[in-house]
C-alpha cells in the first residue's frame, strides 16, 4: 500500500466511538488527545492507580523538583483531556460490573486496551498486580464484547517488543517466534493469544501493537530515555552498560500515535486479526542516546558498567508490514525527535525548579 494521507485516514474514523481502557497513562492520553482533536468521540476509563498523583505526592525519596515536575505532567494530562472534550471515568477495569456500566453508557465501537504496569522491573516485583492489570482487565473487555456489545468492531491491544525476548539477529518482524522472558513479557504474550482466540472463535476484530523504547511528552514512567535526561540535570552519571553498545528501537510517542490511528482506521472489521510493530524501525545504541543528551546538556557524566545478565538482547523491529498495510512510516529519528524531547524536558525541569523556590 502506498502512503495514505493522514486526513484520509482520519476520515475513515468518522462516526466511531473509541474507549481507551487504562487510557490516562503516557500512551493512552496522547492517543486520546489525537483522536479528540480530530473530532473522534473518545472516552478514557482508568483507575488512576499506576504512576498516580497520590503516588507522586506521597512516595518518599523523590527529588522535590522531580516530584513537582511529575505533578505538572499529570495535571496537564487531565487538563488537556478536559479541554478537548474527553470524558474520564475513574473506575477499575478489573471489576466486570463497573466496566460493564461504562460500556453500556458509552457504547463503544472500538476499544483500546492499555491497562498495565508500565515497567518490567515493577512487574517482576509485583507479579500478581501485573497479572491483574494486564489480564483480568482484558478478560473483562473481551467478555463484554462477546456477550453484549456486538457493535464493537475492533479491540486494539498494546503489547510490547519484549514478547520477542532475546533477538537472534539484528532485526525481528511479526513472523518471528516470540520467546518472552519474565512476568511482564509473558502476560503481554498471553494477552495476544487470548485476543487471537476470541477472534477465531467468536469473530472479534483484533489488532495487536508492539511498540519499543518509547519517549515523549508528559511521561513519568522513567524509561531509560527519561532517566538519562534527569541524571544529566542532577549531576548523576549516565550508566552505559557494556560501554553503551546495547541497542533499542527508540520511538517517539508522536510516531506511535500516528501508527495507532492508522491501525484503528484501516482495520477490516470483525473476524479479522493483525499484529504490527510500530517503531522507528532502526535500533540505536544506548551510547548514541547519551550523545543526544550531551548535545543538549553538555556537562554529562558517562560511566561504564558491566552489562546486566538479565537484560534481553534487543535490536530493530521491522515495520515493513505496517508500511505496506497501514501506510505507516516513522519520521522522527533520534537526533530530531529525542533532541526535541530533551530540550522540552529541560524547560519543564526549570519550570518545576522555579515552583520550588
Amino acid at each position: 500500500m502506498t502512503h495514505i494521507p493522514y486526513e484520509d485516514v482520519i476520515a475513515k474514523l468518522a462516526g466511531e466511538r473509541v474507549m481507551l481502557v487504562g487510557g490516562a497513562g503516557f500512551i493512552g492520553h496522547n492517543l486520546a488527545l489525537e483522536l479528540a482533536r480530530n473530532d473522534i468521540t473518545t472516552t478514557v476509563v482508568d483507575n488512576l492507580m499506576v504512576n498516580s498523583v497520590i503516588d507522586n505526592v506521597f512516595v518518599s525519596g523523590k527529588d522535590p523538583v522531580q516530584r513537582q515536575m511529575y505533578l505538572n505532567f499529570l495535571l496537564s494530562r487531565f487538563q488537556l483531556m478536559r479541554e478537548n472534550g474527553i470524558e474520564l471515568r475513574n473506575l477499575d477495569a478489573r471489576s466486570y460490573m463497573d466496566l460493564s456500566h461504562a460500556f453500556g453508557d458509552f457504547k463503544p465501537t472500538k476499544v483500546i486496551h492499555l491497562s498495565a504496569i508500565a515497567s518490567a522491573v515493577d512487574a517482576r516485583n509485583d507479579p500478581g498486580l501485573c497479572f491483574d492489570l494486564q489480564l483480568i482487565t482484558l478478560r473483562n473487555v473481551l467478555e463484554l464484547c462477546r456477550q453484549a456489545h456486538s457493535d464493537v468492531n475492533q479491540v486494539m491491544f498494546m503489547s510490547s517488543s519484549t514478547v520477542y525476548g532475546d533477538f537472534e539477529g539484528d532485526e525481528v518482524d511479526e513472523s518471528t517466534r516470540p520467546r518472552p522472558r519474565g512476568i511482564y513479557a509473558n502476560t503481554k504474550f498471553m494477552a495476544e493469544r487470548l485476543l487471537r482466540t476470541y477472534c477465531h472463535q467468536h469473530g472479534l476484530g483484533v489488532t495487536v501493537i508492539r511498540p519499543s523504547a518509547l519517549y515523549g511528552v508528559r511521561c513519568i514512567s522513567r524509561r531509560v530515555s527519561q532517566v538519562f535526561i534527569e541524571n544529566a540535570l542532577t549531576g548523576k552519571p549516565l550508566m552505559l552498560e557494556g560501554g553503551g553498545d546495547g541497542r533499542l528501537d527508540f520511538t517517539s510517542i508522536e510516531d506511535l500515535v500516528d501508527g495507532q490511528v492508522r491501525a484503528l482506521a484501516l482495520h477490516e472489521g470483525r473476524g479479522t486479526s493483525n499484529t504490527f510493530n510500530l517503531t522507528f524501525g532502526n535500533a540505536r545504541t544506548i551510547a548514541e542516546l547519551a550523545d543526544v543528551v550531551k548535545s543538549v546538556i553538555p556537562n554529562v557524566i558517562l560511566e561504564d558498567r558491566p552489562r546486566a545478565e538479565d537484560k534481553p538482547v534487543r535490536g530493530t523491529l521491522s515495520t515493513e508490514r505496517a508500511e505496506r498495510i497501514l501506510g505507516f512510516k516513522a519520521s522522527r529519528p533520534l537526533e530530531d525527535g529525542y533532541k526535541r524531547y530533551c530540550e522540552w524536558y529541560v524547560e519543564q525541569w526549570e519550570r518545576a525548579a522555579s515552583q520550588n523556590v
